[in-house]
């Protein structure tokens, strides 16, 4: 990856710029949020946007450890909005996926956030808009966001939630 020295007035605004986004995310949530942490959709949103992700993977896409990973995907799975499961070929990894209902979760989310930022960005001249929005999906495919075009289909209703739920990777 090139790196580049890094301009203090573009740190200046994206700072200003992420304040305004969790303020938005926040929001977003709505009701979910009485029942969701932001760090749990967070999880949320990293399973719906890259598919079930072996326990240890999710945890450093969250950049937490795994044990408050496992933590945080125990209160998912009590909520019905994550599963667990056995891998397939190693039986001592976990694996976590996102529910239809957690799905659910995360787009609604989206399409309230959608609606507060094009809200927002009315307020700029489209010239402007479209240069906010060029970066921002620049900055975006540097932090690693899986842009949503291309996320995988929305999960078909299983059987129980919560299989595996003691287990740990």
């Amino acid at each position: 990856m090139d790196e580049h020295a890094v301009d203090e007035g573009a740190v200046d605004g994206v700072l200003a710029a992420s304040r305004a986004l969790v303020a938005v995310a926040t929001r977003s949530l709505g009701a979910a949020a009485e029942e969701t942490t932001l760090a749990q959709y967070r999880a949320l949103v990293v399973l719906a946007s890259r598919g079930p992700q072996r326990m240890t993977d999710l945890a450093a896409a969250l950049g937490v450890a795994a044990s408050t990973a496992g933590r945080m995907c125990d209160r998912l799975v009590r909520k019905g909005l994550v599963r667990r499961s056995r891998g397939r070929a190693d039986r001592r990894s976990v694996q976590v996926s996102i529910t239809a209902a957690g799905r659910r979760v995360v787009d609604e989310a989206t399409a309230r956030r959608r609606a507060l930022i094009a809200e927002i960005l009315s307020r700029l001249p489209s010239s402007a808009q479209q240069v906010v929005g060029g970066a921002l999906l620049e900055f975006a495919a540097a932090a690693g966001e899986v842009p949503d075009g291309q996320w995988p289909g929305v999960p078909a209703e299983s059987g129980p939630v919560g299989a595996a739920a003691g287990a740990r990777s």
